[in-house]
């Protein structure tokens, strides 16, 4: 969960953002936004669906605008997405979790390369990742659901009342986790308006216990603007969650992971190269040795 603040610098364009077509469909495609169009109807077709009209209504969904966000013409790595200046690839480093995470994410939030979420995926490998659509519910998601190895919980705050009933405590995750079921923290990825979009309007979120996250951090995160310093973006949420799940090891290579990514987002922001590993940076390079 995040906030909607989002800046990043402008350099040169890459031409991997320039549009494309399907050689296959025929489609063009901007692969900033990963929306494809029909030249013919000028309709976006989502990439997650392969939709080019609301499933509930079977209104058209109208043109998408190019992407145009301050930041998407910055020469990017391939393998982790930030400024070329600050690659993070040499810090990224695998850990195992006994609980799992899967990450709810709003489809906006694949087009900003400041979120976190993705950094939860690259250091532990389990992490399941779904596109939230309010129409369209990711079949393999409701799949999983069903699934009596798993006891998933809903990470959102304890804040109103109409669903007191469902809260639990950590003591819930500890509990399934001794009766032989893996736990599961499905985060939902988002500012926090999307995040809370999500929960209500996502009927098959509604029979699952609902976990808030009870903690003293406040965030650490520096490229997006918190409305709260309590507001804890995705990835310190999921870090958090494992800590106190008992996956310490996890916690400790998710944070500094984080770290690595904010200094490194940070400096290219000021067009800044690192030229020497920060205390967690070199952390995460020892880890890679052993």
């Amino acid at each position: 969960m995040q906030d909607d603040t989002f800046h990043d610098a402008t350099t040169e364009r890459d031409p991997a953002t320039a549009p494309s077509s399907d050689p296959e469909t025929g489609l063009s495609r901007d692969p900033a936004t990963g929306l494809s169009r029909d030249p013919a109807t000028g309709l976006s077709r989502d990439p997650a669906t392969g939709l080019s009209r609301d499933p509930a209504t079977g209104h058209p969904r109208p043109p998408r605008r190019e992407f145009k966000a301050r930041g998407s013409f910055v020469t990017r790595c391939e393998g982790c997405n930030l400024p070329a200046l600050n690659c993070l690839c040499p810090y990224r480093v695998t850990a195992t979790s006994e609980a799992r995470v899967w990450l709810l994410t709003h489809p906006l939030e694949h087009h900003k390369p400041t979120n976190t979420g993705r950094l939860i995926g690259d250091v532990l490998p389990d992490t399941e990742l779904f596109t939230w659509y309010r129409t369209a519910p990711d079949e393999r998601l409701l799949a999983l659901l069903e699934d009596r190895r798993y006891a998933p919980f809903v990470i959102f705050p304890d804040d109103q009342p109409d669903y007191a009933d469902r809260v639990v405590g950590m003591e819930s995750v500890t509990e399934h986790q001794q009766g032989g079921r893996i736990p599961v923290f499905i985060i939902l990825d988002g500012t926090w308006r999307q995040a809370r979009r999500i929960f209500r309007k996502s009927p098959y979120l509604d029979r699952l216990p609902v976990l808030p996250l009870a903690t003293e951090r406040l965030t650490r995160y520096r490229l997006r603007k918190p409305a709260s310093a309590a507001h804890l973006c995705t990835a310190e949420v999921a870090i958090e969650l494992l800590r106190q799940a008992g996956d310490a090891q996890a916690a400790e290579v998710l944070d500094d992971y984080f770290d690595a990514f904010n200094d490194s987002y940070a400096a290219s922001r000021r067009h800044e190269k690192l030229e020497a590993p920060t205390a967690s940076m070199r952390r995460l390079l020892e880890r890679a040795r052993r």
